[in-house]
């Protein structure tokens, strides 16, 4: 394990992703319009799962499984992945059944927070289809910006795919939060 650290709020409780969640995340995994806008297409199996899986449950990967305080099954996850000194991309998916809920923000925060604040990164980023309104409407929300458009950046399961980049730096973070909440633009997702 790479003793990735615990993150946890009243409702939630992220952990590392481990093999034992093969069988939860198969039910985000293979969800084929949930994967319209993941790097790789829908699971056809459990086995699928467990072997993609497996580098962020040995800690190759930096992956927090999102679980509700309580209860130890995973909704889904936030990766994040250290690209240079100082920076990390993150990425995230969760489970349908969880959508609604403001769980993808809150979790999205705390993997931000250990990062930005406990760490000390000086900027987050994360790239996204143009077409994955969700997912932009959730960075932006967060204070994310878009700091580039990449034509045919991805070769996926649905053609080939262009990408937004969406960054935000320290600074810009430690301001929102600092912000009162009535003026931080605080919203579920």
């Amino acid at each position: 394990m790479s003793g990735l650290p615990v993150l946890s709020s009243e409702r939630l409780v992220l952990r590392q992703v481990r093999m034992s969640d093969a069988e939860a995340l198969f039910e985000v995994l293979s969800d084929a319009d949930l994967m319209t806008w993941w790097s790789s297409g829908p699971h056809q199996s459990v086995e699928e799962t467990r072997a993609y899986l497996e580098p962020a449950a040995v800690g190759e990967w930096r992956s927090w499984a999102i679980t509700r305080a309580g209860e130890d099954v995973a909704l889904g996850w936030v990766n994040a992945h250290e690209k240079r000194a100082n920076v990390s991309e993150i990425g995230y998916i969760l489970a349908r059944s969880a959508w609604g809920q403001g769980i993808a923000r809150e979790a999205v925060t705390m993997v931000i927070d250990q990062l930005l604040i406990t760490e000390g990164q000086r900027r987050v980023f994360a790239d996204t289809d143009p077409d994955n309104s969700a997912s932009i409407g959730l960075l932006t929300s967060m204070g994310f910006q878009q700091e580039g458009h990449l034509r045919a950046e991805w070769e996926t399961h649905i053609g080939v795919r262009d990408t937004v980049l969406f960054g935000l730096l320290r600074d810009e973070w430690l301001a929102q939060k600092a912000q009162p909440a009535d003026r931080a633009g605080a919203s579920s997702a």
